[in-house]
């Protein structure tokens, strides 16, 4: 995807980033609804290996702006979703064409400081205001992770006594970070003992 943002194409993302793989792990509260796409690093923006991911994971053309300074880290998505236009009527393709690209090219005029700066609704008024425009209520954003100590006692019980001891004799202790939020767990020799002792609890037996 040879595609340039006014908000992208820095060039110390490609120089940090490498030649790698983007990860976006979608997290249900249904963990069967949970999934994880991995698809290289694409283009010279982090906004730009998004798109990737969307148009070669999910088949969904889509546009992805970002934005930080000192105090606030800013993005918006827009995504072409098939089908319907509506829940009642089906729309052709010209339309369903002309509409997405009306959005693509709003997207394409988005600045910087319009992305930082502006109300949202404003923004969104001002960028498709001839359409209808529904603006949900926000959410505060926390960083979480599910990961906890019991989990990862899970985990070392499906590995086994025998397999969990070795580490500890080669070792010392046995630590397991979590890959979410990189929390390590240490469980010493007396731990992993008691580990094996109590019955397995029910419950999930991933990290996080």
């Amino acid at each position: 995807m040879a595609r340039h943002h006014p908000l992208g194409g820095d060039a110390g993302f490609r120089s940090l980033a490498g030649e790698g793989q983007i990860v976006v792990t979608v997290e249900a509260t249904d963990r069967a609804s949970s999934y994880q796409g991995v698809v290289p690093i694409s283009g010279n923006s982090l906004a730009e290996s998004l798109e990737a991911y969307f148009e070669q994971s999910e088949q969904l053309p889509t546009r992805v702006l970002l934005a930080a300074n000192a105090g606030v880290v800013a993005g918006m998505l827009v995504q072409r979703i098939p089908g319907v236009g509506g829940t009642q009527t089906q729309i052709d393709d010209t339309a369903l064409d002309a509409a997405w690209q009306k959005a693509d090219d709003a997207m394409s005029g988005l600045t910087r400081s319009t992305l930082l700066e502006d109300d949202v609704e404003q923004r969104l008024v001002n960028m498709f205001g001839v359409d209808e425009v529904r603006v949900f209520s926000g959410h505060d954003v926390t960083f979480e992770c599910r990961c906890s100590r019991e989990r990862v006692a899970n985990v070392l019980r499906s590995l086994g006594v025998d397999e969990v001891r070795a580490v500890i004799a080669e070792q010392g202790t046995c630590t397991v970070t979590c890959e979410f939020c990189q929390k390590p767990y240490k469980f010493d020799a007396i731990d992993v003992e008691h580990l094996f002792d109590q019955a397995a609890p029910r419950g999930s037996d991933s990290i996080n």
